[in-house]
């Protein structure tokens, strides 16, 4: 079953950018409790994700038949890019903080935003930029604590920071390719693609794929579940009806309820600073939504691929030329 531009959203697109900003929330957390090496719970991670969702694979046999090879180049570019995210972003958090990791991945509506403009000429009015900034400001405020600008922090900060790019040019990717794939067919082959390439990694590097401890398990498929379903799943569901630059500013949340979440289940402390810097990425966050204005809202339902034709319009009684297809 292949979706079309103008499907309508199942449920409201604020209410998934929230639940997928808590899903992704607790990421740091299960892969902090987790003792397995990075690579193999992150492989875990979704290939756990796909086993959850192969049962309902046979619903979209017609549009998987129907994928052309150009796509599954897409499909494979998108999932090792997710792939690299996931072994950096995890990789980081052994060097630095949970705040300074998932502080830092907010540089990743820059990379989108520039990507979004190269390639498909986006462009963005000042007040979404400001409230970008102002939201990545926040962030960043949040982890300033933690920054180390020596040593191994330093290392986890550059990963994080590489991570971020990763990332982006998977979202940018999956803005192209969901606007003619339904969000469950694209994410199970780019989860799928990304767990193979994470095994090729392991095996290359001689990493055990057994012998980990029921916690460990219990992690990777926390992690399948809640920050994955619930959290990737649900922005690749939202590429279809919001700009890219819009889903990656859901990252944005991240700093935040990892460090509330790291507060009560890690022990690591909040300042004062943390707090205010919370309330000014709130802010920031509202500012950029509320800046989209009718623009936004015009998102949420992208064109459609085949314009419906217009209606005839006789000149000589309105004395005005035919609307362009490109009027908005």
């Amino acid at each position: 079953m292949t979706t079309h531009s103008n499907d309508k959203p199942l449920f409201p697109v604020p209410l998934a950018f929230i639940v997928g900003i808590i899903g992704i929330s607790f990421s740091a957390i299960f892969v902090r409790w987790s003792e397995a090496p990075v690579a193999v719970t992150a492989m875990y991670r979704l290939l756990l994700t796909n086993l959850i969702m192969l049962p309902f694979l046979f619903k979209y046999t017609a549009e998987i038949k129907a994928i052309r090879w150009k796509s599954v180049f897409g499909l494979i570019g998108s999932g090792l890019f997710l792939a690299l995210h996931f072994l950096l972003w995890m990789a980081s958090l052994s060097y630095t903080t949970v705040a300074s990791s998932t502080a830092l991945l907010t540089l990743e509506p820059i990379f989108v935003m520039i990507g979004a403009y190269w390639l498909f000429r986006q462009k963005n009015s000042w007040g979404t930029v400001i409230g970008m900034l102002i939201a990545m400001i926040g962030a960043a405020m949040i982890g300033w604590g933690d920054f180390r600008f020596s040593g191994e922090a330093l290392k986890g900060d550059l990963l994080s920071i590489v991570s971020a790019a990763a990332v982006a040019v998977h979202m940018l990717l999956g803005k192209t390719m969901r606007q003619s794939m339904s969000a469950f067919v694209y994410s199970f082959f780019v989860f799928l693609a990304a767990a193979a390439a994470l095994g090729v990694y392991n095996l290359a590097q001689g990493t055990p794929l057994t012998g980990y401890s029921q916690k460990d398990w219990l992690m990777f498929l926390l992690l399948a579940i809640v920050p994955t379903m619930f959290g990737h799943y649900l922005f690749n569901w939202l590429l279809k009806y919001v700009k890219a630059a819009t889903v990656s500013m859901s990252v944005l949340g991240e700093p935040l309820g990892s460090t509330v979440l790291a507060f009560f289940l890690l022990g690591e402390a909040i300042t004062g600073i943390q707090i205010g810097a919370g309330f000014l990425l709130l802010f920031g966050i509202w500012l950029f939504i509320r800046s989209q204005g009718r623009k936004g809202k015009d998102e949420m339902v992208a064109t459609p691929a085949v314009p419906a034709p217009l209606p005839e319009i006789p000149e000589e009684r309105t004395g005005a030329s035919r609307p362009s297809l490109t009027d908005s």
